[in-house]
């Protein structure tokens, strides 16, 4: 609507106009007193020529008559502004610039973005993502956090290991050993407000506050637990200790992960370090040496001792058991003898002597009031009997029993009385032996 009014008012402003304050055109048509006509170009606008020709596009489209252009006391009635057109003109004037102060506070906050909005410096609100409208400066102002990036802060180093930091890097263990950290924290935002009021130079908090918590935790830590299996506990128990104090201070971040670039000694004593490290290897390895070793001979020790004890208990269970049935055997045999003690004992005689027999194959029998013994050869003789049954395997057994047994007795060499003995104690170690 404001456009179609100027263009129906007719001002323009451009200075790409030749007549642009030089008056209207048929002005610059007429010739002036000397007879000449005025050139376009020449020297500056007029302003009040300005002022004329927008008093009389006003009159014009209120329908009235402006004066002619003329001259001081010219022919054309001189010039007359009018007041009321002016008013007009002014109140359109502020009208448009009222339209454009309000369009400046429309702004837009792209997707995982927010926008911190504030009155005459003061927190207000926070708006989303997307088209948003706040009043315009000075009355409120805005500021655009990205909450989505994931940002980074470097301690003890900057861009690269190998360009560090000593002072940032450098701290003392529990047992007052110096070591070099570097690390790196990423973060993110999860308060925008926070993050813009509660603090001046927010990533240097950040940094400060990592600084300050990884110190803590490697001043309860030893070194050896620093720089080898703890280091992911360290990291941990960091950034832990980092988002604590963060929210104690109010800083609106989120500490999302804690990275150990690099953890060593100093380098002042980087040899003597790695002395000490190549023997603790050293010490491990020849521990592991010896636990294999113990494992391997262990296990085989506690087998024999085991195998040892379970042959002992069945060992003792065999003579316990064993005594155990001759004692009850030896009881039944005494009930029995003292019934008929004759007869028991012949029997038991007898049983014992084919024992005897049935595991001996040479018998030497000393005959009472003769100095001389008697040598059966038993094996010769079984021998013997078994090879003429096989003969006489057509007759019958009873008489081949009978023929066979009083033929197959060998003569008896007699012996002399000494070697008799003699040979009669070398037997009665063999019984003995068997």
């Amino acid at each position: 609507m404001l456009v179609s009014l100027i263009k129906k008012i007719g001002v323009k402003f451009s200075l790409n106009d030749p007549r642009w304050g030089r008056g209207s055109q048929n002005e610059d048509q007429q010739p002036s007193q000397d007879g000449k006509r005025p050139n376009p170009n020449d020297g500056p606008p007029d302003l009040d020529q300005l002022w004329r020709d927008f008093n009389q596009r006003l009159n014009r489209l209120f329908g009235k008559k402006g004066g002619g252009g003329g001259g001081n006391g010219g022919q054309g009635g001189g010039f007359q502004p009018d007041m009321r057109g002016a008013g007009i003109g002014a109140g359109i004037v502020a009208v448009i610039a009222l339209f454009l102060w309000l369009v400046s506070g429309f702004f837009i906050v792209q997707e995982g973005q927010t926008a911190v909005v504030m009155s005459f410096g003061k927190y207000s609100h926070s708006t989303p993502a997307g088209f948003n409208w706040r009043w315009p400066y000075p009355i409120q102002s805005h500021e655009i956090v990205n909450v989505s990036q994931v940002r980074t802060v470097e301690v003890g180093y900057r861009s690269t290991v190998r360009n560090k930091q000593p002072k940032e890097s450098l701290m003392l263990t529990d047992d007052e050993n110096i070591i070099d950290i570097q690390f790196a924290v990423q973060y993110r935002l999860k308060s925008a407000p926070d993050w813009v009021f509660n603090n001046r130079d927010q990533e240097e908090v950040v940094k400060q506050v990592a600084e300050t918590a990884i110190r803590e935790v490697v001043g309860k830590s030893k070194m050896d637990f620093v720089l080898y299996e703890g280091r992911e506990k360290v990291a941990l128990d960091a950034g832990q200790l980092m988002q604590q104090i963060a929210d104690r201070y109010k800083a609106g971040v989120q500490i999302t992960n804690v990275t150990m670039q690099g953890v060593q000694p100093p380098e002042q004593v980087q040899a003597a370090f790695d002395d000490a490290v190549r023997a603790g290897q050293d010490r491990e390895r020849q521990k592991n040496e010896g636990q294999a070793y113990a494992n391997d001979v262990i296990p085989r020790a506690r087998g024999a001792a085991a195998r040892l004890m379970q042959e002992a208990e069945a060992y003792r269970s065999r003579v316990t058991a064993t005594a155990q049935g001759d004692a009850s055997r030896f009881k039944q045999i005494l009930v029995e003898y003292q019934k008929a003690p004759a007869v028991t004992r012949d029997r038991m005689y007898l049983e014992t002597m084919q024992q005897i027999f049935a595991n001996t194959t040479k018998v030497m029998v000393d005959a009472k009031g003769n100095n001389n013994l008697l040598y059966l050869p038993l094996d010769k003789l079984i021998a013997q009997s078994a090879g003429e049954a096989t003969a006489n395997k057509g007759n019958s057994s009873t008489q081949g029993a009978a023929g066979t047994v009083p033929n197959t007795v060998p003569p008896v060499d007699p012996l002399p009385a000494k070697d008799a003995r003699s040979r009669d104690s070398r037997d009665a170690r063999d019984r003995e032996v068997r």
